[in-house]
């Protein structure tokens, strides 16, 4: 059996410190096994090319291994701090100089127009990043390819990851495309809740109560076409609005709330929720059947209080927001 590669590079060692340059100390060793020996010992820096330029390796003391492995992590913690230094300095800069221009920009006006694609895209990824308390979004007339979903999976990523609480609203035909309805399911598994409704009039994102960004009416500064209603800009035609006003940023976040309440959560994204029980499957074909609480109560021969659990327990497990809404999403699931 051989030598755990350990024991080959000590062995090694031990020779190389006797005679530099000498050969393997076992005279059976195969050329993978002095290479994995030699490479432990080049890592460890106890070796160097032998002083006559001769063929082979020298061993380096352990003492001096050491001596060369705190000068060089000191070489990169200075590094690092020349770094954070220059960083900082930056971050001053910045906040002292150029923060000033931009408030001084965008609070002259209730409303900025930005056009061009690429400006829009910076425009929404600087807004993801700012993202502390919610993000919302309608997203009707999307561009499904797959760069597009990956930029705008990286955008959302952003704000989930600053805690903001993420909502968003798809057109529901549009999660019978494969690629929609995986990205849907990765934005769900990272925390945001998706919702989907039958039709919505044109995107909007809102984020915290600071800024909402619409698109602009019309076509683009090139004169083309008008858009599609409710579809995103494309490169050759892109515009949109940006709200600072805090007024006019709530009532787009009312609107917003106006479609969440119809929407509904997509059955393909309960799959693995969590099962009802007897008594909760028996409370929705009592409710289907249009009975009050009070009726479910004496039905079940338990407290109005506990029907009223049940059904909280039921609303928040179908996505609901109401009884009617929750009745309406088991029915779509075949629980009723």
């Amino acid at each position: 059996m051989e030598s755990p590669t350990g024991d080959d590079a000590t062995q090694l060692y031990a020779r190389l410190l006797a005679d530099p340059g000498a050969p393997p100390p076992t005279p059976g060793w195969e050329g993978a096994r002095t290479a994995a020996a030699t490479a432990e010992l080049r890592a460890l820096g106890l070796l160097q090319p032998t002083a006559d330029g001769a063929p082979g390796h020298a061993a380096v003391s352990v003492d001096t291994a050491l001596r060369q492995l705190l000068l060089d992590t000191d070489t990169r913690v200075t590094a690092l701090v020349e770094a954070l230094r220059h960083a900082r300095d930056t971050v001053e800069r910045l906040h002292t100089g150029y923060l000033p221009v931009q408030h001084r920009h965008h609070g002259g006006a209730a409303l900025e127009l930005v056009r061009g694609a690429d400006r829009i895209a910076a425009l929404l990824e600087d807004a993801a990043r700012g993202a502390r308390a919610q993000a919302l979004s309608l997203r009707p007339g999307q561009d499904f390819s797959g760069p597009a979903l990956a930029g705008k999976l990286a955008r959302e990523r952003l704000a989930l990851a600053h805690g903001a609480a993420l909502r968003s609203i798809y057109p529901a035909a549009a999660l019978r495309r494969p690629a929609v309805l995986a990205h849907v399911r990765e934005l769900t598994g990272a925390g945001a809740r998706i919702r989907v409704a039958h039709s919505l009039p044109r995107w909007l994102i809102v984020v915290d109560a600071r800024l909402a960004i619409l698109p602009a009416p019309g076509a683009g500064a090139d004169g083309g076409a008008p858009r599609a209603p409710g579809a995103e800009p494309t490169d050759a035609e892109a515009a949109a609005v940006v709200l600072r006003e805090p007024a006019l940023v709530a009532l787009v976040a009312e609107l917003f709330e106006y479609f969440w309440s119809a929407a509904w959560t997509p059955p393909e994204l309960l799959t693995g929720a969590a099962e009802t029980t007897d008594r909760q499957d028996t409370v929705l074909r009592l409710l289907a059947a249009g009975l009050t609480d009070a009726a479910i109560a004496r039905k079940l021969e338990v407290s109005e209080r506990t029907v009223r659990r049940l059904v909280a327990e039921l609303t928040a497990d179908l996505g609901a927001e109401s009884r009617f809404q929750a009745g309406v999403h088991a029915a779509r699931l075949g629980r009723i």
